[in-house]
């Protein structure tokens, strides 16, 4: 079940491989998350030291969340991968123009997982193309209702 979608992402960028990861979150954010509130827009994902993280996602505190133990909205997250697909993910980011974005958060088997993407940025005559394919793509589907 999906619970955000980062919708610019397959606007902006060509994804050329996807990823699927846990996140280590505090209680009160997975709260918040399964509610919903979180947010997509603008974040990425970097490696550092082995390890991947998730940059400047924004989960809403938890309205029930007791004063003395709030979360940072805008905290870095890990994200757990295996070791062989951190290394793949690493040689790709090497490449010029490539990066790596969430698509969309989602839960599986009562885990809230994040669905990331490697890609590169689209220049303005693919976006263009892209518009293209889905207005023929809508109009299609109006035709034949």
């Amino acid at each position: 079940m999906s619970i955000a979608k980062n919708r610019k992402a397959y606007y902006e960028y060509h994804i050329l491989d996807e990823y699927e990861a846990g996140i280590v979150l505090a209680g009160s954010e997975v709260k918040s998350i399964r509610l919903g509130n979180v947010t997509l827009m603008d974040s990425f994902i970097y490696l550092k030291d082995g390890e991947i993280w998730i940059k400047n996602l924004k989960v809403a505190r938890y309205a029930q969340t007791h004063v003395s133990e709030p979360h940072h909205e805008n905290r870095d997250k890990k994200l757990l991968l295996t070791k062989k697909e951190i290394n793949k993910i690493g040689r790709s980011l090497e490449d010029a123009g490539t990066t790596c974005i969430p698509l969309t958060i989602f839960t599986k088997r009562n885990k809230i997982k994040v669905k990331i993407g490697v890609g590169k940025g689209k220049k303005l005559y693919d976006k263009r193309q892209s518009i293209k394919d889905k207005d023929m793509k809508r109009e299609l589907q109006r035709n034949l209702k």
